[in-house]
């Protein structure tokens, strides 16, 4: 089973490596200095290797978001993801967060709500 880090700032190559396989394209950015800022953030290797990601951004106060949830395509369906979510969960909890957003495509409504997320009343805006 893969191992979770908490706040273990990955190299960019690592990232980039995962990004890539993940997403399909290489990764957007240098997430050195957005990982320095974040309230939290969880890896998960296997034999050593970055296979897994969840960033916690936040406001600095009580409101914290889920972002860039990944795992590699050869690992997924394992519950990787899941267990990321939930220990980012508990991480945005003992760090001070009352809130904690997800924002997500559909097809990933049944895994954030497992992960424990419920919609809320206040709706959402989309900026265009």
């Amino acid at each position: 089973m893969p191992e979770l880090r908490i706040d273990p700032f990955p190299s960019a190559a690592e990232l980039d490596a995962l990004w890539s396989a993940a997403w399909g394209t290489p990764a957007p950015r240098d997430f050195s200095s957005i990982l320095s800022r974040s309230l939290a953030h969880i890896g998960a290797y296997h034999d050593n290797q970055l296979i897994g990601f969840v960033n916690v951004a936040w406001d600095g106060g009580i409101h914290a978001f889920i972002l860039d949830t990944s795992v590699h395509p050869d690992m997924r369906r394992q519950g990787i993801a899941t267990r990321m979510v939930r220990q980012a969960t508990s991480l945005a909890r003992e760090r001070g967060a009352e809130w904690l957003h997800v924002d997500f495509e559909p097809h990933l409504t049944g895994f954030y709500r497992a992960c424990g997320f419920r919609p809320t009343k206040a709706g959402l805006i989309k900026l265009v």
